[in-house]
């Protein structure tokens, strides 16, 4: 499956009328956005998105959720299998469609959720999908990296359902950051980016496990000065840019609710790097992330055509255990056009690179490592 690099986020399609649903989705559609997410659980939100889809089924790919419930007329997450069983059948039934291409595990944030989905048969019927070819990946949805870590570890999946933004990644790994989008969103103080938020990504790709983004505009609040943390707003590219350049993320989900707003996201893809660069913000708070390489490409141009971002990022992911370097990353800094070795040392790279990284040194470690 190949997703674009844009999705679309369907929370605020629910309790809207079908119009908007259908506007919105064809929107996407006509944008060749091909990948959603539909977590809601309602019978209306569900139908009227299988409608919009219909006759267009095969043009997206959707993550459908096990474990989304509304028991009681609210939303809810379900750990019971029975219960899991009967919306996710229901999901399939409301979108008239045989298959689902991404069963994600729902909402994988503690380790009583981790715990329970191996204990009480959710992995196992999601394996069962799988194999009947009723859903085609297995996926998870988490804000907490370290229990989307261990999940991750555990080798069942393809997909991780992620959080990220630059916030998001400045907030301690052991703190919640659904937290945040209180009031006091914008008193907070952010110092460097947590490492082992920045670990989880990496871990991500050297297990071949491909991160989809929600929140990737911190739910609007990183758009204003007011709100954000970081006192000055971002744009939408820029937010979409962050997650793109982290390891393993494949696609953005934005949620959108418009024609109008599904073109402010796909703008992204005709704006300019400097349009895009999220560096201002993040080089004020960076902390004892100094040194590190957060893959934005100021280094650019290299004289010799080393994409710089891409083998530095390849080098963070096998620098986690350099004696079992996955085949797939040494494979991926083997087709790029120019490799560490190649680097003649003339130091333009690290003139202009905001966070004082060593490139020098590890292009030059790149080429020991993978050549």
């Amino acid at each position: 499956m190949s997703a674009s690099i844009i999705g679309l986020g369907t929370e605020y399609l629910d309790n809207q009328p079908y119009s908007v649903v259908e506007k919105t989705i064809h929107a996407a559609l006509e944008h060749e956005i091909n990948i959603m997410d539909l977590f809601m659980p309602g019978d209306t939100v569900r139908a009227n998105i299988g409608k919009a889809l219909k006759g267009k089924r095969d043009k997206m790919l959707i993550q459908g959720h096990i474990g989304s419930t509304d028991l009681n007329d609210q939303y809810d997450i379900s750990r019971d299998l029975n219960i899991c069983k009967q919306y996710f059948e229901n999901l399939l039934r409301n979108l008239d469609t045989d298959y689902i291409d991404l069963g994600m595990l729902c909402f994988m944030d503690s380790e009583e959720d981790l715990s329970l989905i191996f204990t009480n048969g959710i992995v196992d019927y999601a394996l069962e999908l799988k194999q009947k070819g009723i859903i085609r990946a297995i996926g998870a949805s988490s804000h907490n990296p370290l229990v989307a870590k261990k999940l991750v570890e555990k080798g069942i999946l393809d997909l991780l359902l992620f959080s990220i933004n630059p916030a998001f990644d400045m907030t301690p790994a052991d703190a919640y950051v659904l937290s945040t989008f209180d009031d006091s969103f914008a008193d907070q103080q952010y110092e460097s980016i947590d490492p082992r938020r920045a670990e989880l990504y990496k871990v991500c790709e050297q297990n071949e496990v491909s991160i989809t983004v929600m929140k990737t505009l911190g739910g609007g609040r990183l758009l204003t000065a007011e709100h954000s943390p970081f006192k000055k707003p971002l744009s939408v590219s820029q937010c979409i840019h962050y997650a793109l350049t982290r390891p393993a993320v494949v696609s953005t989900l934005i949620g959108c609710q418009s024609h109008k707003q599904v073109e402010e996201a796909i703008a992204y893809l005709h704006q300019t790097d400097e349009e895009r660069d999220y560096t201002a913000v993040i080089a004020g708070y960076q902390g004892d992330f100094k040194g590190n390489c957060v893959y934005c490409n100021h280094c650019q141009p290299c004289p010799v055509n080393i994409d710089i971002a891409m083998v530095n990022k390849y080098l963070d992911i096998a620098s986690l255990n350099e004696t079992q370097i996955p085949p797939s990353i040494r494979q991926h800094y083997l087709s790029l056009s120019a490799h560490g070795s190649d680097c003649i040392a003339c130091g333009s790279c690290e003139e202009k690179c905001p966070f004082s990284v060593p490139i020098i040194d590890r292009m030059a470690k790149a080429g020991s490592l993978f050549e």
